[in-house]
């Protein structure tokens, strides 16, 4: 059984059915396809996927909400019984839960970087590290990068470099 309708364009009205197959026809495209929906999402389910892979940010505690992490609120690095220890990624705004606890306990509000496997919004923690600086140290020179920017452009340290050097600014975080 094939389930098809021909769709006509007009680029002033949109999209239309024009002509389908019979009504019972109909029905069993719809049950077909609802079928195949939901056995897509029973096998999504089933095939977790993890991702190795390392992370970094601020443990706070989860009582507290991306937007008061962002904004350094107080409370976010208060030691709360029932809160449970989370660590915030500042430039994508995200939570992720840490699991075991162990290595997070004693880091409340310190910068750190977390290896592990990611399941969900959980990190399977297998090391936990302070930062002790972020990005490079004065003087050193910028390794090789390649990236497109605004426009579309492949830009390189080289294409980017003037006649008097370059300047490199990498502004982290803002709230737009």
């Amino acid at each position: 059984m094939l389930c098809y309708a021909k769709i006509e364009y007009n680029f002033y009205r949109g999209a239309r059915v024009v002509r389908g197959k019979p009504s019972m026809t109909k029905h069993s495209c719809l049950l077909t396809l609802t079928f195949l929906f939901a056995s897509n999402l029973a096998f999504a389910g089933q095939n977790s996927t993890t991702n190795p892979g390392a992370w970094s940010g601020v443990i706070i505690n989860s009582g507290c909400t991306a937007d008061e992490a962002f904004a350094e609120a107080a409370k976010c690095t208060e030691k709360t019984p029932e809160a449970k220890l989370v660590l915030y990624n500042d430039t994508t705004r995200q939570m992720y839960d840490l699991d075991p606890q162990t290595q997070a306990v004693g880091h409340l509000g310190d910068s750190v970087t977390v290896q592990g496997t990611l399941d969900g919004s959980t990190i399977h923690v297998s090391t936990l590290k302070l930062l002790t600086s972020i990005g490079l140290p004065a003087g050193e020179k910028a390794p090789a990068f390649s990236l497109r920017d605004q426009f579309g452009n492949e830009q390189t340290l080289q294409s980017l470099e003037g006649s008097h050097g370059t300047v490199l600014l990498f502004f982290r975080s803002a709230d737009w």
